[in-house]
């Protein structure tokens, strides 16, 4: 994958390489990966989440570009709205939802990046959550049990 110095701009709405990730029915577009920081843009389906997760190696932050997202950190409930930044710090569990009843789109990034692109690498296309949260330890990412009513 293309590596961007700062100052640069991304020119293409695509992202980086034409890459795009399907991770378990959301959208993932990588727009910036260095050491220190990975940021991507998502498109989270109507009534879809992301259950709770614990990053053991970045912060991660989020902000709604169209709608408002759903966020419980370390179990408090709170709402991100449009344009607002949610922090999700390593170390401590966290998770979203979409909740608006529309598909919404959102930057994301990671503070380092870590081992989170190798992740949706992994993640890409996987069919069932089962396997999904199976990988995920190995790149510093521990899912909560139970992460679906369906396991």
């Amino acid at each position: 994958m293309k590596k961007i110095t700062i100052p640069d701009v991304t020119h293409d709405a695509i992202g980086l390489d034409g890459v795009v990730w399907n991770v378990l029915g959301q959208v993932y577009i990588p727009k910036h990966i260095s050491a220190d920081v990975f940021c991507w843009y998502a498109i989270f389906p109507e009534e879809t989440f992301v259950p709770p997760h614990t990053h053991t190696e970045q912060d991660e932050f989020l902000m709604p570009l169209d709608g408002d997202m759903d966020v419980v950190i370390n179990g408090k409930q709170s709402l991100v709205r449009k344009g607002e930044t949610g922090h999700l710090p390593r170390g401590i569990p966290h998770s979203f939802f979409n909740n608006s009843g529309k598909p919404i789109t959102a930057l994301f990034w990671a503070e380092p990046a870590g081992q989170l692109v190798e992740l949706y690498r992994k993640l890409n296309n996987v069919g069932n959550a089962r396997d999904a949260v199976a990988m995920a330890p190995s790149c510093g990412v521990i899912f909560e049990p139970p992460v679906s009513s369906a396991l």
